[in-house]
C-alpha cells in the first residue's frame, strides 16, 4: 500500500492591490490539495503570493533576470523531507490565466504542481527529455485534478 505523504504547509499573501482577488482563488484547503498532489515524500512548503516589486527582486537576486516571473521555487532539501518555498506573483499569474484563456484557479493549480516538482528534483530547462518527462507528469496531475491539460 502506497503511503501518502504528509504536508505542513503555510500559505502567505503578501500586501499588494488586488490581494483579495488572489486570496479568494487561492482558499488553503484547495493550496494543500493541489501541492499535496504532486508529491512523493513528505514536505514543508510555504506558497507565497507577492506582488510585482517583491517578484522582481527575488528573480534578480536569486536567478540574475530583472522581471517578475511566474514562480519561483527556492528548494533547501529534498531528503527525507522536502523543504521549499514556492512564490508566485499575483499580477504574472493573472495576466497568463487571461493570455491562455484559463481561470485563475487552474493556472494558479498548474504552477502549484509545477513549482512542487521542481522542489523535488524535476528540471525542464536544462534537459528535453526531463522536460518532456516533467510536462507529461503535469498533464497527468493536473487531470487528476479535475483540471484540463495545462498545455
Amino acid at each position: 500500500m502506497k503511503m501518502i505523504p504528509q504536508l505542513s504547509l503555510s500559505l502567505q499573501i503578501a500586501r499588494f492591490d488586488g490581494a483579495a482577488l488572489h486570496r479568494a482563488a487561492l482558499p488553503r484547503a484547495k493550496v494543500l490539495r493541489w501541492v499535496a498532489a504532486a508529491l512523493q515524500s513528505d514536505a514543508e512548503i510555504t506558497v507565497r503570493v507577492v506582488g510585482d516589486t517583491e517578484a522582481r527582486s527575488l528573480n534578480h537576486s536569486y536567478r540574475g533576470k530583472d522581471y517578475a516571473t511566474n514562480v519561483l521555487t527556492f528548494d533547501y532539501a529534498r531528503s527525507p523531507v522536502v523543504l521549499a518555498d514556492l512564490v508566485l506573483c499575483a499580477s504574472v499569474v493573472a495576466r497568463e490565466a487571461q493570455e491562455q484563456g484559463k481561470s485563475l484557479e487552474a493556472h494558479y493549480a498548474h504552477l502549484l504542481v509545477h513549482g512542487t516538482l521542481h522542489a523535488q528534483g524535476y528540471d525542464h530547462e536544462t534537459n528535453a527529455r526531463d522536460a518532456l518527462e516533467m510536462e507529461a507528469l503535469e498533464v497527468l496531475l493536473m487531470g487528476s485534478l479535475g483540471f484540463a491539460n495545462p498545455y
